[in-house]
């Protein structure tokens, strides 16, 4: 096996767990707006929303995986799990570290949404944003692929696309009496 079969895992992993992310945000901003009416949205749209969610989880457990299994940088249980406890780029190993844990709460409370709150799955649900944006910073400080342009441009479309949605979604929220808890 080649060495470098870790490393390269964990770089792909990182990148696609990423990018579904980033579309699982967009696509829950896009259900949280008026462009599908609850009256007349089809299951589908939010079993896609799931669906992409826990493709998010599971290629971030690749990429754990495979930077555990790497040998180049050590990474510990505790370096994964701990914010500030890597040697290795400790900030941007931080950010996603906290990105992680973001996925994780978001994935726990939806699964359990229906003996919680609507009011506390919703305010951890939107921090699905903070989420994407340290997911982001993480790829791009400790990221090795940071530098290739292809990676950049993916970038820039993905954090303006998600900027403007929240844009439009902070914009165009209903009044707050039509808001349900």
């Amino acid at each position: 096996m080649n060495p470098a079969f870790w490393w390269y895992l964990a770089r792909a992993s990182g990148i696609v767990a990423w990018l579904f992310l980033t579309a699982a945000v967009l696509w829950g901003i896009v259900l949280a707006t008026d462009l599908f009416p609850a009256t007349r949205r089809p299951a589908w749209l939010l079993d896609l929303h799931r669906w992409l969610g826990g493709l998010t989880v599971g290629f971030v457990a690749i990429h754990i995986g495979a930077l555990m299994a790497d040998s180049y940088v050590e990474f510990s249980v505790y370096d994964i799990v701990v914010p500030f406890s890597s040697d290795y780029q400790t900030s941007a190993v931080a950010y996603g570290v906290v990105a992680m844990w973001g996925v994780v709460i978001v994935q726990l409370t939806s699964m359990a949404m229906k003996r919680i709150p609507k009011r506390i799955w919703r305010r951890v649900h939107r921090t699905s944003a903070v989420t994407f944006w340290l997911s982001s910073l993480h790829g791009t400080y400790a990221g090795t692929d940071a530098a290739d342009p292809l990676y950049i441009l993916t970038s820039i479309v993905a954090v303006v696309v998600v900027m403007a949605a929240l844009a439009y979604r902070v914009l165009n929220r209903p009044p707050a009496r039509a808001r349900t808890a």
